[in-house]
């Protein structure tokens, strides 16, 4: 039996028939430094009910999946040291052990669908590492779109990726692709790839009747939905591109693997932007919970 809490805010929304918009906690154990962490949490989830919606952070402590965080809950988890970054492969081993772990988008997804929610704001989705011809590196997340109804907004999947090939296995499994507003599949810090998007929507309302179609449908699964960081806040592709190749080349020379590579590149990445790509990270995140919490009251709207 799963052990799930859910927060005050969370408990009043369901009784009410509220939207609600999953958050997911990497960002706070994993993606930056106190109290950094927990201010932007507070921000992203600020966004969310400036939208309309009631935001609902994801969590396992102690065992007990956590389904939208109290404010004490949330400083505890972002001063706390050696938090399990959970995915789909740990998240039920965890939560059996009685340990206290981060969700992943792929984890989040999953908390989601067990919590009865539609919409899941992030920042970039995992996919395709670069060299994944040999490494076969490759991101639960996008497995996790192909089987999972929750609509994704993201700002694409995280540049230092092969796009290209992130895409290909998306359209192999069937993942809707929805750029919002632009041709063209942003790439997280920047909001173009030169990669055409499958999908094009405009609004909220529009993203919101596919994801209520696909259910009406039977189809397994949900949606990514792309939406470009805001322009006042991108750093130009052309600008990152030369700094997550150097970034790249550094951590094959140190021999960094496995799930040390993100990190390490991300971290790479703050330093030589000197911290300009942190605050677009932030700027992104926050821009994908308020259209999120747009297309959860769109959904809930749909579904009376």
């Amino acid at each position: 039996m799963i052990d799930i809490v859910y927060a005050a805010e969370v408990v009043a929304a369901r009784a009410e028939a509220r939207p609600i918009v999953a958050l997911e906690s990497t960002i706070i154990t994993h993606g930056m430094p106190w109290p950094q962490n927990a201010q932007t949490a507070r921000a992203v989830e600020a966004d969310v009910r400036a939208g309309g919606a009631v935001p609902a952070t994801m969590a396992v402590i102690g065992g007990r999946l956590h389904v939208g965080l109290e404010a004490a809950e949330l400083d505890a988890l972002a001063q706390a040291r050696d938090v399990a970054k959970l995915s789909r492969a740990d998240f039920a081993a965890c939560l059996a052990q009685g340990g206290t772990g981060a969700t992943t988008v792929a984890a989040t997804m999953i908390a989601a669908r067990l919590a009865g929610i539609a919409v899941f704001a992030t920042g970039g989705i995992g996919g395709v590492h670069r060299g994944a011809e040999s490494s076969f590196d490759m991101s639960a997340d996008l497995h996790e779109l192909a089987q999972t109804p929750v609509s994704v907004v993201a700002a694409g999947a995280k540049a230092i990726l092969d796009l290209p090939k992130t895409l290909e296995v998306l359209e192999t499994l069937g993942v809707p692709v929805i750029a919002v507003g632009e041709d063209e599949f942003p790439a997280f810090w920047s909001r173009g790839s030169g990669l055409r998007a499958p999908l094009r929507m405009e609004s909220a309302a529009e993203i919101a009747r596919a994801h209520v179609m696909r259910g009406d449908m039977g189809l397994p699964g949900g949606q990514l939905v792309a939406n470009p960081v805001p322009r006042a806040a991108e750093i130009p592709r052309a600008e990152i591109e030369p700094i997550i190749a150097r970034a790249l080349a550094e951590a094959e020379a140190q021999g960094v693997a496995g799930k040390a590579v993100t990190p390490f590149l991300l971290g790479r990445i703050f330093e030589l932007t000197e911290g300009r790509s942190l605050e677009t990270n932030i700027a992104l995140v926050r821009n994908n919970a308020r259209l999120a919490a747009e297309i959860a009251v769109e959904i809930a709207a749909l579904r009376g």
